[in-house]
């Protein structure tokens, strides 16, 4: 029988015997194996002690990675909530495009945000949030079907941002009523890491929506 049976075989029995340490406890301490950590010879009970130390470690950094997830979720849920209760404190239709883009810089801390809109009732036409849109920045929007966050690719969009020669990273939000794409919602930072390609875009898409359901009335 090979060495590998006669290990296999050992495997065995000890799993179907549970009780042979209880029978023979002596072995506990007699038997010694290699610790991975120290590299000395240590008893089986060492080991599993190791063993243990291990799961609890690996145990206790899921949890925390799991509390600061959370932790960071409850932060930016209690920013969108200061952000939709300025929107609803906001009862001029034509004042709700600033206070969209201007919420986003105080409550989630944006270094930049603006906002364009097309196909406005006739008293909007003109204003700020409906100049300099051309018919590519409206079919680009339009072909979005998720938010964009990664690098300024000199989006035509990201020049409607004060200080757009700065931007470095970017996140474009398509507004839509009716399925039909009717604005472009810009952030941007000087930050090549802040908005990354890898970023989770859960609460970007309700931003959209929620900026979305707000403008809505400014369509024709």
């Amino acid at each position: 029988m090979s060495a590998l049976l006669d290990s296999t075989a050992v495997a065995q029995y000890l799993a179907d015997h549970p009780q042979f340490f209880e029978e023979h406890a002596a072995l506990l301490g007699d038997v010694k194996l290699s610790s991975p950590l120290t590299g000395r010879a240590v008893s089986l009970q060492e080991r599993q002690m190791e063993v243990m130390r291990a799961k609890y470690n690996a145990l206790e950094l899921r949890m925390a990675g799991l509390v600061r997830h959370a932790e960071e979720n409850a932060a930016i849920a209690n920013r969108f909530h200061g952000w939709t209760q300025q929107l609803l404190r906001t009862h001029d239709t034509a004042a709700m495009p600033a206070a969209v883009a201007e919420g986003l810089v105080e409550h989630f801390i944006v270094p930049q945000a603006t906002l364009r809109l097309w196909n406005l009732a006739p008293q909007h036409e003109g204003s700020w949030y409906s100049a300099g849109v051309s018919d590519d920045a409206r079919l680009f929007a339009s072909s979005l079907r998720a938010p964009y966050c990664g690098p300024n690719r000199d989006f035509e969009a990201v020049r409607w941002l004060e200080n757009a020669d700065e931007v470095r990273s970017t996140v474009l939000l398509p507004l839509r009523a009716g399925g039909t794409a009717f604005g472009l919602l810009v952030l941007g930072s000087n930050d090549p890491e802040r908005f990354g390609a890898a970023m989770a875009t859960d609460f970007l898409v309700h931003i959209g929506e929620t900026a979305s359901t707000a403008l809505a009335p400014l369509r024709a």
